[in-house]
């Protein structure tokens, strides 16, 4: 009755439908863990916002890797802004998505360290290869709050490091490469400045990271988890429809309805 599942369509179509039905599941649980992923990202980026602000040197040393859990801490850092050894980073954009810089000054600490500060976004110039027009930072001491981050890598940002930039231009922010330059020590990791605010409008603030909208995942992985079950509803259907069909073969044509006797 079901031999034809034993013909090479058949165990093709039923090949098939065994890989799908596994990798549908695990595609669901993909985007599972994905949202999972994402609504734990959110409680942290807002307990951090949300936290009390600490000094820095109570959460970074030089040479130290910032850990994912001190990620958008509030902290501060009570030094003057080094503007020599100041440059912008690349190919950045800010909350309108245009492509700019991000201004990165460090920041001379009281102990001879210093830490690097993200003072906000700028526009590019005309000419790419050129040095943005920047406002000047704050002179003399300042206290500067800002979220922690982490050092920039091209393994975590995805961020190709180039060589043979401009003068004074980085693809990256990361503490390891400036401190080289510097010649003095830099605390790992850097800051988004937050405060104090721009004079002026001439440099944009580095937004909130979002922690509101957790995406689509979840609704990704319900429909693979859908799909997962819908093949082998199908794979019945087929099985059946084909039986049908050869029962109707085999049984041949309808007789023809006897003539009419006068």
């Amino acid at each position: 009755m079901y031999r034809f599942l034993l013909s090479r369509q058949w165990v093709i179509l039923t090949l098939i439908a065994l890989v799908l039905v596994p990798t549908m599941v695990e595609l669901g649980f993909w985007q599972l863990h994905r949202h999972e992923r994402r609504v734990a990202q959110n409680s942290l980026i807002a307990r951090n916002l949300e936290a009390k602000p600490v000094p820095v040197d109570e959460l970074s040393s030089p040479g130290h890797t910032v850990p994912r859990a001190d990620y958008w801490r509030q902290v501060t850092a009570t030094g003057t802004f080094d503007t020599a050894h100041e440059v912008v980073v690349r190919r950045r954009t800010n909350a309108d998505d245009r492509v700019g810089f991000h201004v990165l000054t460090p920041l001379a600490l009281a102990d001879g360290s210093a830490v690097l500060v993200n003072r906000g976004w700028v526009p590019a110039a005309a000419d790419q290869q050129a040095f943005p027009t920047v406002p000047a930072a704050p002179r003399g001491a300042v206290t500067v709050t800002g979220r922690l981050k982490a050092d920039e890598t091209t393994g975590a940002s995805g961020i190709k490091d180039l060589s043979g930039l401009p003068p004074r231009q980085v693809m990256l922010i990361n503490s390891e490469q400036q401190a080289r330059a510097l010649g003095r020590p830099l605390l790992g990791g850097y800051l988004e400045m937050t405060a104090p605010e721009p004079a002026d409008d001439s440099i944009e603030p580095i937004p909130d990271p979002d922690h509101d909208s957790i995406g689509a995942h979840m609704a990704y992985a319900v429909q693979w988890w859908l799909f997962a079950a819908s093949v082998p509803v199908g794979w019945v259907v087929l099985v059946r429809r084909e039986k049908k069909d050869r029962a109707v073969t085999a049984a041949g044509p309808a007789p023809e309805p006897a003539a009419a006797t006068a």
